[in-house]
Parts: structure tokens; sequence; C-alpha cells
């Protein structure tokens, strides 16, 4: 197993190759976003599952990790700022980005930001997030109490129960999930969408997201675009066999732009949303 190398920068953690691991020099790079509240531990099987020259970087946002004593962020925007600005000083490589839950709104958004640097990647993979079109609508989770929230993160797995009597860990983890939460729930659609093909990633037995709208998905691009559909709930991603099998459909070869060479124009918004699509569901995602 290739664990983390440790941060090179305030942003980003780095595992894989180029970590000094194997002393194999990466190729490809797989540009990860966890959840809600996310520590970038939480790809933990992807860097055990990564072939040797793939570097995999880690967002590690305010708030967790060796960030765990600085004030989580509430809003995607300045977000979206440091990281992108952190990426683009990176040595280019061929890149994906992967966005998970509260990820994917960050990985959409990355994208975009990249693109307009001109450094855009070559596929875009989100994963158990509904699409910008539907928006999150009150009440809102970030607003739920201490209990309620406990609540709901047990049920869908996203805490451990013996946690729960643990209040020094639960406390700052509830931070930073609450302040995600916020940033997701109240980022709204952009006005452009992204020329990156999208791959829109789920689980048929997700209770937070509707799988159905996963293939709305194809609206935010003008690129390509495919859904693949997985079980294991809302944090199927992070299983060892669902992290190998899209870790080797993401580090596929395929078309597309590379990082370090320009990217074409911002596209406008492709479509509306087509009549007759239903309403906002009102289950709310959660990390």
């Amino acid at each position: 197993m290739r664990h983390p190398e440790g941060p090179m920068d305030d942003w980003w953690l780095r595992a894989g190759a180029g970590a000094g691991a194997t002393g194999e020099r990466a190729r490809r790079r797989v540009v990860a976003l966890p959840h809600a509240g996310g520590w970038p531990s939480a790809f933990r099987s992807w860097w055990q599952v990564l072939p040797p020259d793939a570097e995999l970087l880690v967002a590690q946002l305010p708030g967790r990790g060796a960030r765990l004593g600085e004030p989580p962020l509430t809003s995607v925007e300045p977000l979206v700022e440091a990281l992108s600005r952190e990426l683009a000083e990176r040595d280019p490589l061929p890149y994906t980005v992967v966005g998970h839950s509260f990820g994917s709104v960050l990985g959409y958004e990355l994208t975009r930001a990249m693109e307009q640097k001109g450094l855009a990647p070559d596929l875009l993979a989100v994963s158990a997030r509904q699409p910008p079109c539907f928006p999150s609508l009150p009440p809102f989770a970030h607003l739920r109490s201490d209990a309620q929230l406990l609540e709901h993160l047990t049920e869908i797995g996203g805490m451990a129960p013996q946690l729960m009597t643990r209040p020094e860990l639960v406390q700052p983890a509830l931070r930073a999930i609450r302040a995600d939460l916020e940033a997701m729930e109240r980022h709204q659609r952009p006005l452009t969408g992204t020329g990156v093909p999208i791959l829109a990633l789920g689980a048929v037995d997700d209770p937070v997201v509707v799988a159905e709208r996963l293939h709305l998905w194809s609206l935010e691009t003008t690129g390509g675009f495919h859904r693949s559909l997985f079980t294991g709930g809302h944090f199927y991603l992070y299983a060892h066999a669902n992290a190998a099998a899209i870790a080797r459909r993401l580090l596929a070869d395929r078309p597309g732009p590379t990082a370090g060479h320009p990217a074409p124009p911002t596209p406008g918004r492709p479509v509306p949303v087509p009549d007759g699509v239903p309403a906002p569901s009102p289950r709310k995602e959660t990390p």
C-alpha cells in the first residue's frame, strides 16, 4: 500500500507515483475531492488500487486532517480559487478530476476554473450528487441540530456509531461537515457549463441521491457523457472493489484536453432541463 506523502502545499495531499514510494515517475494524475467533512484518508482505498505510474492528489480543506485547527470555509468560491491556484502551480500531467458528494460540486467548479486557466482535465467524474439543475431547497441540512445531523450521518454510514460518545472527535467533524453542507446547499448553477466530458457515478441503493437524475449531468457539458451505477449506498465510491473498477475507467486512454494544453472556450449552457423532469426530491444530500 502506498501511503500519502504529506502535503506539499496547504490544499493537496499526494499519494502514489511521485510520492517516493516506488521511484517511478508519474505519467497521469487523479485529482480527488472527498464528501462533506471528508479527510484525505477517505480515498485510502484509491491509493491502494492505482497503478504505480498514477499520482493521486486529494483535497485537504480547512478544518480537517493536518488543517484541523483552521476554521472551515462556508462557500464554494474561495475553496475553488485556492484549489485551482495550487493545482495550476504543479508540474503538468494529463489528469482526471473525481469528486464524491460535496466533492462533485467542488470538482465541477474546479474543472471550470482550470478550463479558464487553459489547464483543463480530460475527464470530470461526479459521484453521488444530483446535478446543478436540481438546486438544494430549504429546509437546509446544515441548519439541523447536532443531534439530527448525527442521526442522519449514522443512518447513511457517514459516521461510526461508536464515535457518538466521543464529543472531542465528533464536534470538529460536525463543524467541517456543517460548513461543507452550507457551501453545497448555497451553491448556484453557473451560467456556463464545461467542455470537459463528464462521467456520472452513483449507487442504485443510495438513500440520499436519486440515481435516475444522474443522467442530467449531461446538461452541464458540451463534451461526451456517460453514466455508471454501482451498489454500496451513499459511500460506495470508497469500497475497494468499486474504487478499483472506477479507477481503471478513469485512467483509460481517452480523447480530450490534457493538463498543460489550451482548453476550448468555456461553452454556454448546453440546453435547459427538459419538460416533464420531476421536481427535486425532498431528500437532502449530506456527506
